[in-house]
Order: structure tokens, then C-alpha cells, then sequence
């Protein structure tokens, strides 16, 4: 065994502890267990231990993962990267939620091929202004919302955001603080803000949704 059970039994006694100092009841964070380019054979041992719900940022691996583990019922697929058009099919068919919504035929195309209910999503930001990751800027938040919100298939919960890297604590707050103002502008009660280095931050400042990979998993090669 590797000792998932007992890294994940610490990463959420961390998130217990940070809902208690802002006085949020733990079961109001889902965590989600990044296993990117991990092997199913961690993703079952992660599942005999409790979890639910892992990420997957490649489209084409998540369908694979899907078919190796469908005999576990309970599990709920959560992609969570950028996506090309012709890749949508397999995160319509596949994912309980998809986290990283920015682009319009995106969002078309996985209306297009939703068939069951409709998919949850959020919108991903781009609050750090970087040049170098996807996301929309925040003042065009607001029109793209206005446009995928009357799209069939989807469901907007709320809004994603990988903010700078940056060991500031201040800083940090900062960028989830400003997500979290955004989200309320637009009425939206998701947050997916917060990885294995800062997701105590990210709970403490409102994240509904934080996704953990290194902490549970290991480093990636």
C-alpha cells in the first residue's frame, strides 16, 4: 500500500481545522483528488479510503480512467483543464463537473453532447492577468455568463481560478478574495480556488471546491 488512506485522512483534518477557524461546517468543501497521470490502481486505493471525487486535466485520460474504474459506482469524475473542441466528447460523456469553462465553442459543444443531466461548470478566471494560463479576464466575466447560462446541457455553479504561485500569505488571500467577490457579483455559490500548497488559504477565504494532487499523490514524473 502506499499510504494514501493516510496522507488523505491528514489533508482533511487540515480542511476541518481551516473551515473551524472561519467557522464553516467541513462538510462544506469537497475535495477533489487530482490524479493526473497517476495509475487507477492509487485512484482505487484512494476510493477503498473515502474519496469520491478526482481530477483529471486530459480529456483522453479521463475516458480511459472512466472505463478502467466504472465498476466504482460512487466515483465522480471532475476535469478540470483546458479542453480542445474535439475532445469535448469525452469530458460530455465521462465527467460529474468540469472546472475549467473559458472558452464559447467549448460550451457549445458540451451542450451539444451532454445527454444526461445538465453538466456542472465553472468558469475559469484568469485574476493574476498572466499571460501564460487560460482563463477569462474579469470584466469579461460577465458576458460570457450572460451567453453559456442560456445554453441547454450546462449548469453554472461558479467560478475557477489558478492563481499566481506565491508564498505571500497576503497575496494569496488576496487573489482568492477577489474570485470570491466576483462570484457574489455574479450570484454564483462555486468556488474551485486552492492546490496542495495554499488550499488552507483558499477554504479560509471561501473555496467550495479545492483540488489536492501532490499532497494526496506524490509528485508527478
Amino acid at each position: 500500500m502506499s499510504g494514501i488512506a493516510e496522507r488523505l485522512a491528514e489533508v482533511r483534518e487540515r480542511m476541518a481545522a481551516a473551515c473551524a477557524r472561519v467557522g464553516r461546517p467541513p462538510g462544506s468543501v469537497t475535495l477533489v483528488a487530482v490524479s493526473k497521470l497517476k495509475p487507477a490502481a492509487l485512484i482505487r486505493e484512494a476510493y477503498a479510503a473515502g474519496q469520491r471525487d478526482f481530477g483529471e486535466n486530459y480529456a483522453q485520460e479521463l475516458r480511459d480512467k472512466a472505463a478502467e474504474l466504472a465498476d466504482l459506482k460512487e466515483l465522480r469524475w471532475h476535469a478540470i483543464g483546458p479542453l480542445q473542441t474535439n475532445k469535448v466528447k469525452y469530458v460530455a460523456k465521462a465527467a460529474h463537473a468540469y472546472h475549467a469553462l473559458e472558452r464559447l465553442e467549448v460550451a457549445e459543444e458540451l451542450s451539444r453532447r451532454r445527454l444526461e443531466a445538465p453538466l456542472p461548470c465553472h468558469v475559469e478566471v484568469n485574476v493574476g492577468g498572466e499571460a501564460s494560463k487560460s482563463g477569462l479576464a474579469p470584466e469579461q466575466v460577465e458576458s460570457f455568463l450572460k451567453t453559456v447560462r442560456a445554453l441547454p446541457g450546462l449548469r453554472i455553479d461558479g467560478l475557477m481560478s489558478l492563481p499566481p504561485p506565491t508564498d505571500d500569505e497576503q497575496v494569496a488571500r488576496g487573489y482568492f478574495r477577489a474570485l470570491r467577490a466576483l462570484a457574489e457579483r455574479h450570484g454564483l455559490p462555486g468556488l474551485s480556488m486552492g492546490t496542495t500548497h495554499d488550499y488552507e488559504l483558499a477554504i479560509e477565504e471561501g473555496a467550495t471546491l479545492v483540488r489536492v494532487g501532490t499532497a494526496l499523490f506524490g509528485e508527478r514524473a
